[in-house]
């Protein structure tokens, strides 16, 4: 009975040789299956032992093989397998030993190269040299491995996975032996990978593993700026003849804007905005646009912030008290009556800024009331204010007109105040979360001056030609998102025509840039589409969106994220146990008296505005959970809400607890989290 071994798709099988042709060969296997064999792949023919003998012996036998001595015994020339049994073992090897070398040598192809057909070459000396110091490393790795899972299933961290933290969470290299290591513990241990590492002590602060995975994200080369200097304006301005003020929170550095108002009394008034305007000092490419586009925005957050600018650059161009700032100002005409607007008109200028009112420091003095003449208003531009609320009033009802529904604000702005001396946050601080009416008079005021400029400016550079970046959104339809665009489009949510962002030039660079395309107006009139920096269809201008876009959103989920640690944090300060709240949607309520969204079983269905009471059972301030239960129903009747549209996908995205890039089951996966609204950065 005659048998033959043969080659498979590189393995080797053994069978019952049943018949034969010139070009293939018939072999029962011994699970009784029939297989037709190319006859060159036949390489070994044998009488016996029998097939599974055979292959049994020839693997045991194969590893007793000493590579290194059959790689000197092996021809220089290309061999066969069985000529390298008969130089390696004796002259008349049997067929255990020819398939014993036949497996060897296909087994080491750092040794041996294949020719096919059972046939091979040795490989050159430094090839095998580089072959088998690779194994060895390979081995060390695999040691290395093993050491540091054993290490981290005990409790302790080694410190070069310490070091990987980050990037073993969030953007691994599935090859590096910290990522294996860690992914091999977990598994061991049968542990998520984030609590493995939060008990072996690789995670020392919640607040620090936020703020670190944030910057080796988002600053991956560090948040320092190279050092420069604030180029000066070599323009020569005319002086405006008005006295501005600014409105801004007492921690703003970056004051952008300013207002004034001319010609009170006389049945015209001048209602001016004027913004900062580092346009005018650098230009595109220069080395401070640079700086700007790498950033693209100041990123803010309880007790800090990392400015898009130097700080000795933004205090050379922000518009501070008791100096002429260089200024890009839109001058609106009116009539002091009706407030109709007769026209508007854009200078480049400097502008005498007399005060920076702080509104944390005059929300209670400077009231409703004061403005419109209730209650005596003994503050500095009272005057100018009343007007300007009464605009911004007059202004906003206009714009609810062509929103098709007024805007309601029905729950308060919440600010954070930590008890540290402005150095950066540790997580260990204090914290105090205060409230303030939203749509208070003095944020009315600016937020309707600002529309009022974004919204001309974007109107006069679709007039001229210019190419700007707007903001449009289609309609208020739930999930209908803002979305930015070179070309002017209706903004349904704001109810205007068309809205650029161009009152923010120190702290986005989006508005940097649209100030460029302003200058190039103010400078030019019609002619200006051949002299601004963009021009149409300009491809630089489509990147800056793109890269815009996906920074500002992250930096947006960043803050929305650190602020709900912030809450945490103040549950655990205050020792809160209970929570009165209101039902949103899918088991998620919003807090009465915090700027809170969390999961409270038992409310999946309640109607939306029922209010709650729910006892709080845990904190985890690492993956920002809050673990409530129900503890009863307050009311039965839904309670009246607000406008919410704009802003309840952005609350409950927040509300989701920390994912990790690591996946125990493929080793795949994407920390993904996605939040976004149309509303200014704070200040």
């Amino acid at each position: 009975m005659t048998y033959a071994l043969f080659d498979d798709a590189g393995k080797f099988l053994a069978g019952r040789v049943m018949s034969e042709a010139d070009s293939s060969v018939q072999i029962e296997l011994d699970s009784g299956k029939r297989v037709k064999v190319k006859a060159a792949n036949v390489l070994l023919r044998f009488e016996q032992p029998a097939p599974a003998e055979l292959i049994g012996a020839a693997q045991r036998l194969a590893q007793e093989i000493d590579l290194d001595l059959a790689w000197e015994f092996a021809p220089e020339d290309e061999f066969g397998f069985a000529d390298l049994a008969r130089e390696y073992f004796d002259a008349r090897a049997g067929v255990d030993q020819q398939a014993a070398a036949l497996f060897r040598l296909f087994e080491a192809p750092h040794y041996f190269r294949r020719a096919g057909k059972g046939r091979f070459r040795k490989a050159p000396e430094d090839i095998v040299k580089a072959a088998l110091l690779g194994i060895e490393r390979k081995k060390q790795v695999a040691l290395q491995i093993e050491a540091w899972a054993g290490e981290l299933a005990s409790g302790q961290c080694p410190q070069p996975v310490r070091d990987q933290l980050y990037k073993i969470l969030f953007k691994p290299d599935k090859n590096a032996p910290e990522y294996k290591a860690v992914v091999e513990a977990a598994r061991r241990a049968q542990r998520s990978p984030l609590d493995l590492l939060q008990a072996a002590g690789a995670i020392d602060s919640p607040y620090q593993f936020h703020w670190r995975r944030f910057l080796f994200e988002q600053f991956p080369q560090g948040t320092a700026f190279a050092s420069m200097q604030a180029p000066t304006i070599k323009d020569s301005l005319p002086r405006a003849a008005v006295e501005a003020f600014s409105i801004d929170d007492s921690h703003t550095t970056e004051i952008d804007d300013a207002l004034s108002v001319q010609g009170l009394g006389s049945g015209t008034v001048v209602f001016g905005v004027h913004i900062a305007a580092p346009g005018l000092a650098f230009s595109p490419e220069a080395p401070l646009d640079k700086v700007a586009r790498s950033r693209l925005s100041t990123v803010y957050m309880p007790g800090w912030k990392l400015t898009m600018l130097p700080d000795e650059v933004v205090q050379t161009y922000t518009l501070t008290a008791g100096r002429d700032c260089p200024a890009i100002s839109l001058y609106v005409t009116l009539d002091e009556a009706t407030l109709e607007i007769r026209s508007s008109e854009t200078r480049i200028e400097q502008v005498p800024i007399v005060t920076n009112l702080r509104h944390d420091q005059l929300d209670n003095v400077i009231t409703e009331a004061s403005l419109t003449g209730e209650a005596p208003a003994g503050y500095a531009h009272a005057r100018e204010l009343a007007f300007a609320f009464r605009l911004a009033r007059e202004l906003k009802q206009r714009r609810e007109v062509v929103r098709g529904k007024p805007e309601t604000f029905n729950r308060p702005d919440y600010h954070f105040k930590l008890d540290h001396q402005g150095a950066e946050p540790t997580g260990a601080e204090t914290v105090i979360i205060g409230t303030r009416e939203r749509g208070a008079p003095l944020d009315l005021i600016v937020a309707e001056a600002m529309i009022l400029a974004n919204s001309t400016w974007g109107g006069w550079l679709a007039e001229l030609g210019v190419p700007g970046i707007y903001r449009s959104q289609s309609s208020l339809l739930p999930g209908v998102k803002v979305r930015m665009s070179t070309k002017p489009a209706p903004h349904a949510g704001m109810g205007v025509a068309q809205y650029t962002w161009a009152t923010s030039p120190l702290r986005r660079y989006v508005d940097l840039v649209n100030q460029w395309q302003i200058i190039a107006c103010a400078r030019h009139g019609r002619t200006a589409a051949l002299a601004a920096p963009f021009k149409p269809r300009d491809t630089a201008l489509f990147a800056v969106i793109s890269a815009f876009d996906a920074t500002y959103g992250a930096y947006s989920d960043f803050q929305h994220g650190i602020e709900r640690y912030w809450t945490l944090r103040w549950l655990q300060q205050n020792a809160v146990e209970q929570l009165d709240a209101a039902v949103m949607k899918d088991g998620l309520v919003r807090a009465d008296t915090l700027p809170l969204v969390f999961r409270v079983p038992g409310t999946e269905s309640l109607p939306r505005g029922t209010r709650v009471r729910a006892r709080v059972v845990g904190v985890d301030l690492l993956t920002l959970d809050l673990h409530a239960s129900l503890l009863q129903r307050i009311e039965d009747a839904p309670a009246v809400g607000g406008d919410e549209s704009a802003d309840l996908d952005e609350d409950v995205d927040s509300s989701g607890p920390l994912t990790l890039a690591i996946d125990l089951q493929d080793d795949d996966g994407a920390l993904a989290e996605t939040q976004g609204t149309d509303a200014a950065p704070a200040s």
